[in-house]
Formats: structure tokens, C-alpha cells, sequence
């Protein structure tokens, strides 16, 4: 009888793990000064057992593993880029086949840049530029056409290309917007992984104090790369920035990466407390924030431009971040964007990989997509 009822503690291993998995009893339901006291990954060793931080390291390092023994950075990008280059390549194959250079072969052309969702504008433009390199090089076959696109196309998109240079100011402070699962956060969390790897000091304020789980999703990237993160259970985004900053400013920190709330381009309210963060912003540090980025979905194609002038009029973008490349079809939007509003692509996911955030580069970009 006594041997039976020894077995019946036994049971109790689950419940253990419950305070590990639970990210809101990481942070201490007071003003963000109280969470700011600690990093999150101070707070977690606290807990009594150790293995809640081993999972996501494991699985981190699982993820990563093959892609980076196996496949550069180029050559993830092309896989990424998969979907958009077989759809251009099952058109294309036939125009760039050895045909003649005539007028049915430009319109085949044009019909195939819209479909890639190069947009109008750009389209006509890149039309324009190739029948003039065309023209000017003698070209007659329709195999040379894939060279003089290429061309036209990396000269269009260049001018995207500039790598964002965070020397020169300490906090470094970066504003990312965008609208709701555009990928923002977790750009944020990349991007914390980023300038770590490159010996930055990082500090993240979890601005979004509107959408359910955002503070705690922030917190975990936060405890997943060893990062203090700004937060409060509610209240006001714009105040969160501000505590953020000046806690960066007196412990020296390099980059500040401020969250803010989703919000479509269309709802004017919620546009007004976006800038009214950016105000505060200011005042917490005159000359920031030094980078206002907004987080783009490539799956949503030509709607990409709107969002762009839409945000650039009410914040003065300065950079913007194309994610998830590699779930769509759609990647000759980067195109439209160079000629309707070229404002500097400073990354693009390709990925949901922790490394799979990198600096634009238009030459591997249209490599990727016709090779």
C-alpha cells in the first residue's frame, strides 16, 4: 500500500513548466522605469528552473544549421526569390528563346513585367530603356534580351541600395511603423541579432501598446537575444519611446529599435498618434529618431506603394524593410517602388530564419530573379 501511494507525486513535473512559458511574469506590472530596471533575461534566470531559455536556442540553432552550412546568403535569396523567378522564368523562356526583336515581343515583354507586379510606371520605364540599349548595341535576337533586362532592371533599383549607417549618434534611436502583420516585430527582433553580431549595444521599447501579446512577443526576442526591453502593460506608446531613450542615453546604449503600434494607412486617427510618437521622440532627444523605417509585406504587391507614400508624408520615411519575399510571387514590386517612391530599401527577409534579415543588394536581388 505505501509503495502505491509514493507513486503519486510524480505527476508533479508538468506544472513546471507553466512560470517558464508564461512571458507576462517576466515583466512587473508597474511603470516601464521598473521594467527597464532589469533585462529580461536577468528576470528569467531568477526562475528556479533553468531550461525555459534551452528550447529556443535549440531550436534557433536547428533552424540555422543546414542553411548555414549548406547555402550563402545569395543563394538563400534566390530560394527565397523562387516564386517570383519561376513565374518571370515560365514567361520569359519563350521571349528570351532566339525570336526576333519585334513589336509582338515587347508587348509579350510588358505583359510579363506587369504580372511579376513591377507595376505601370516602372514597367513603361523599363520598356523604354530596353528597346534603347537595343537599339544602341544592334541587338536582333530575343536571347539578348535577357541581358539588356538586367541591366535596365539593377539600374532602376540601385539607387535603393544604401546600407544603413547607425556611427555618429549614441542612442542611435530607429522608429519602425507598418501596418498589422507586416512582419514589424519580428523585423525587430532581427535586427536586435543583427547589430549585436556587430558588437552594438541594443535596447528595445515595446511601443505597440494596442495589439494583445505585442509587449510580450517583443519581450521574448528581447530574453532570446540577452536585450533589455522598455515596456509597460498599457498606456501610452508614445511615453514608452521616451522612457526607452532616456534609459539608453544613461547606460550608454548604441541602437534604440522603438515599436510602434500597427495601423493601416486609411485610419487618419491612429496616423496622428504615430506622429505624435515621433514628436515625443524629439523631445526625448532632439536630433531622433535618427531612422523611421516602415516594415512592408512583399505579399501584398502594388498595395506596397500606398502604404509608402502614406506613411512618408506622415512621418518622413527614411528607410523600409521588405519581408517574406519568400512566401510570394510578387517580388517585382521592389521595382515599383524604385520608381514611384525610391526611398532606400535597407533590408529584406527571406526567411523566418534569425539571420534571414540582410541588407538590400540590388545586383544579387536581380541575379536571384533571372539566374
Amino acid at each position: 500500500m505505501f509503495s502505491f501511494f509514493k507513486k503519486k507525486p510524480k505527476p508533479v513535473e508538468t506544472p513546471a513548466v507553466e512560470p517558464q512559458t508564461s512571458q507576462a511574469d517576466l515583466v512587473p506590472p508597474a511603470a516601464s522605469e521598473a521594467v527597464a530596471a532589469q533585462p529580461p533575461l536577468a528576470q528569467a534566470s531568477q526562475t528556479p528552473a533553468p531550461l525555459a531559455p534551452q528550447p529556443v536556442v535549440v531550436s534557433e540553432q536547428s533552424d540555422n544549421a543546414a542553411p548555414n552550412k549548406k547555402l550563402s546568403w545569395t543563394e538563400r535569396l534566390k530560394a527565397g526569390l523562387s516564386k517570383t523567378r519561376n513565374k518571370l522564368g515560365k514567361s520569359l523562356a519563350g521571349l528570351f528563346g532566339g525570336g526576333k526583336i519585334d513589336e509582338d515581343l515587347y508587348e509579350e515583354l510588358e505583359t510579363v513585367l506587369l504580372t511579376a507586379d513591377m507595376g505601370m510606371d516602372a514597367t513603361m520605364h523599363l520598356l523604354k530603356d530596353v528597346r534603347e540599349r537595343v537599339s544602341l548595341k544592334g541587338l536582333k535576337d530575343g536571347s539578348e534580351l535577357k541581358g539588356a533586362l538586367k541591366d535596365s532592371l539593377n539600374e532602376l533599383i540601385h539607387p535603393l541600395e544604401q546600407p544603413l549607417d547607425v556611427s555618429g549618434k549614441k542612442p542611435f534611436v530607429i522608429m519602425m511603423a507598418g501596418v498589422n502583420g507586416a512582419g514589424k516585430t519580428t523585423s525587430i527582433g532581427k535586427l536586435a541579432k543583427y547589430y549585436q553580431q556587430q558588437g552594438k549595444s541594443v535596447l528595445l521599447a515595446a511601443g505597440d501598446t494596442f495589439r494583445a501579446a505585442a509587449r510580450e512577443q517583443l519581450m521574448a526576442w528581447g530574453e532570446r537575444n540577452n536585450v533589455t526591453v522598455i515596456a509597460q502593460q498599457g498606456g501610452d506608446a508614445a511615453a514608452v519611446c521616451y522612457d526607452a531613450i532616456q534609459a539608453a542615453t544613461a547606460r550608454g546604449i548604441d541602437i534604440v529599435l522603438a515599436d510602434t503600434a500597427g495601423r493601416l494607412p486609411t485610419q487618419l486617427h491612429l496616423m496622428e498618434e504615430i506622429k505624435k510618437v515621433k514628436r515625443v521622440i524629439q523631445k526625448a532627444l532632439p536630433d531622433a529618431p535618427h531612422e523611421v523605417i516602415l516594415v512592408l509585406d512583399a505579399n501584398i504587391g502594388q498595395n506596397a506603394i500606398s502604404q509608402v507614400k502614406v506613411f512618408d508624408d506622415a512621418l518622413g520615411l527614411t528607410g523600409l524593410i521588405l519581408t517574406k519575399l519568400d512566401g510570394t510571387a510578387k517580388g517585382g514590386v521592389i521595382a515599383a517602388i524604385a520608381k514611384q517612391r525610391p526611398i532606400p530599401l535597407r533590408f529584406v527577409g527571406v526567411g523566418e530564419s534569425i539571420d534571414d534579415l540582410r541588407p538590400f543588394n540590388s545586383k544579387d536581388y536581380v541575379d536571384a530573379l533571372f539566374d
